[in-house]
């Protein structure tokens, strides 16, 4: 036993007749004891993400361990107190404390230890991961190489070369990935719960079957919508491309829809633009034609958090992040928001280029700083969101107001599209939002399946590209086989991040974005409103920010909208214009796949 341990209130506690005084006293030093550990953990993570080395890596592998360990230690003390009549908000922590880490660590230190390398070697493998076309003397591609190349190129053989490069590179992770499945599965059996599987699905304050429901429920609402705008993909791609590469009544081939993973489309808009309805401007080409640099960018962002009547970021956040890719060493440059000392050393990591799409992205990056923000003066158990998908989702709604009319109130538009260029703009829009839905539902019932063991891994591709063809339609367009590892090829795999969220951020950002817009007075159709500069909507969201999760997510959704049940239908009204134009351009043709 370590010295920190020994010496700890936790440690000297008694293991006998344990009382509700005692509870409290076992979570609030628990919250400390983490809470510095978190902090040493997001330290180390920083580091290695920004600046990938064995060394570093190694370091975070370290502090992933210890953090492990602890919530590990802790949760197994829970259960002497699960039969107590206790406050409300000490039974809410030690329920989270048992959720508190993604990837539960086995209580053997050796295990644990073997887990936490794994994961760090996931991570940096995907962060360094580079693609050589003409082999290692030649030259390489990274990431965001290849995804300019697949939002760009029209050449269907160089498309399918670059997806099958890159979705190579995830063969070396299946082996460990195996293992890190087993070895999280073991924590999380020590833990209390079935699988991995069960105890993510145990975060949303329902049983783990009943939120497997909601995400179908769910699912349901939307699905019409987005069948009708897969059909109208396919029959314009096959009119691009020719029906002996896209079939007319089939799954649309990944490689041709613009996205690494086909999970959002609007790079091939060109390829699906509705006639006479062009919006009137394209937002990438007025950032590079103003040579705005990336933080100039972040700062749009920022001023609109500011008009609703948040505070601006620290000196710190300007600082202590990363917009830009660095020129000499490897780093992550998947988009994330830090919160290191969970107080206000806010800070965001980006590869920031001048386009629409990392517009977007700032703004949903920032909004995961200004939750981080809200709820700081929370415990440190009940510093996080209502759910996670309410964290994912709170950028997004603020991405939604991101309209022409609030273009051009900031400048960036020297007069307003008309109403006839709609179904152009929500077109746009939903080649992002709607082409979402089943990726983000997808990725975790494959690895609910990995965990429960309904999927092993002689067939993990195999059961991946069932799904992938069931909920999105789409398949691979080259042969694949158990030697390759394509869930792998997606950063929140590879990193271990639950992926549920999105799916949830995708529905619950509509709902958000309707409740504020009825606060704020909007008028007109709801893909035209913006609450830029409206105190009134800002003050309620920040109500419901402040909770954090100190209560279950139904009374913080019931806070902000005055309902308490995740519902799709925000999203069907926000669409609708689309879908009724969609379906008739779909008349006489086949939908469904």
């Amino acid at each position: 036993m370590s010295p920190q341990t020994k010496n700890s209130p936790i440690a000297q506690m008694p293991l006998a007749a344990p009382t509700a005084a005692e509870a409290r006293e076992f979570v609030d030093a628990a919250e400390n004891r983490l809470l510095d550990l978190w902090t040493k953990q997001q330290r180390a993570q920083w580091v290695q993400e920004t600046f990938i080395t064995d060394d570093t890596e190694l370091m975070a592998a370290e502090a992933d361990e210890a953090v492990k360990a602890a919530t590990s230690e802790l949760a197994a003390q829970v259960h002497r107190f699960e039969e107590l009549e206790l406050a409300e908000d000490v039974e809410r922590k030690l329920k989270l404390l048992k959720l508190s880490v993604a990837i539960p660590a086995p209580r053997d230190p050796a295990l644990g230890s073997e887990l936490s390398q794994i994961s760090a070697s996931l991570q940096s493998d995907y962060g360094k991961a580079k693609w050589y076309p003409n082999g290692p003397s030649g030259e390489c591609l990274s990431l965001n190489d290849m995804e300019h190349i697949l939002a760009h190129s029209r050449d269907p053989r160089e498309l399918a070369n670059i997806w099958e490069g890159w979705h190579g590179l995830a063969r070396s992770m299946r082996e460990r990935f195996s293992r890190m499945v087993d070895l999280a599965n073991k924590g999380a059996r020590e833990t209390g719960f079935a699988d991995v599987g069960a105890m993510w699905r145990s975060n949303y304050d329902m049983p783990p079957e009943a939120f497997a429901a909601e995400m179908d429920r769910l699912w349901q609402q939307v699905r019409p919508l987005y069948v009708s705008l897969h059909a109208y993909m396919r029959w314009r791609l096959a009119e691009k491309y020719g029906e002996e590469i896209v079939p007319n009544d089939g799954p649309i081939p990944a490689h041709l829809l613009g996205n690494m993973w086909a999970q959002s489309w609007e790079n091939v808009y060109p390829l699906a633009s509705p006639p006479n309805a062009d919006p009137g401007y394209d937002l990438t080409q007025i950032l590079k034609a103003r040579n705005f640099n990336s933080a100039e960018m972040v700062k749009y962002g920022e001023r609109f958090f500011q008009s609703l009547g948040f505070d601006p970021l620290p000196q710190t956040f300007w600082e202590r992040s990363m917009f830009t890719r660095p020129r000499d060493r490897d780093v992550v440059c998947h988009a994330s928001a830090w919160d290191i000392d969970f107080v206000d050393d806010l800070r965001i990591k980006m590869c920031i280029e001048p386009t629409a799409d990392d517009f977007a992205t700032i703004h949903h990056e920032l909004g995961h700083s200004f939750y981080q923000r809200a709820c700081a003066q929370q415990p440190p158990l009940l510093r996080n969101g209502a759910n996670d998908g309410f964290h994912e989702a709170i950028g997004d709604t603020i991405a939604l107001s991101v309209t022409p009319e609030y273009l051009a109130q900031i400048g960036l538009l020297e007069s307003v599209p008309p109403p006839s260029t709609d179904i152009g703009l929500l077109m746009i829009r939903a080649l992002e939002k709607v082409a979402f839905l089943p990726f983000g539902l997808l990725v975790d019932k494959w690895r609910w399946g990995v965990f429960s063991g309904a999927v092993s891994p002689e067939n993990y591709n195999q059961a991946w590209w069932d799904l992938r063809r069931e909920y999105q339609g789409v398949t691979p367009p080259v042969e694949r086989s158990e030697s390759d590892f394509d869930p792998g090829a997606k950063y929140h795999v590879a990193g271990n991040v639950p992926y549920a969220r999105y799916f949830l951020a995708a529905v619950l950002q509509f709902q958000f974005h309707r409740a504020l817009c009825g606060v704020a007075g909007c008028e007109g159709p709801l893909h035209r409103a913006s609450i830029y500069n409206n105190k009134l909507a800002g003050a309620e969201l920040k109500r419901m920010l402040e909770m954090g999760q100190s209560a279950p997510w139904p009374e913080a959704l019931e806070t902000l909208t005055g309902e308490t049940e995740m519902d799709a239908t925000a999203m069907l009204d926000y669409f609708a214009p689309l879908k009724t134009w969609l379906d008739e351009q779909n008349k006489g043709r086949h939908v469904g796949w």
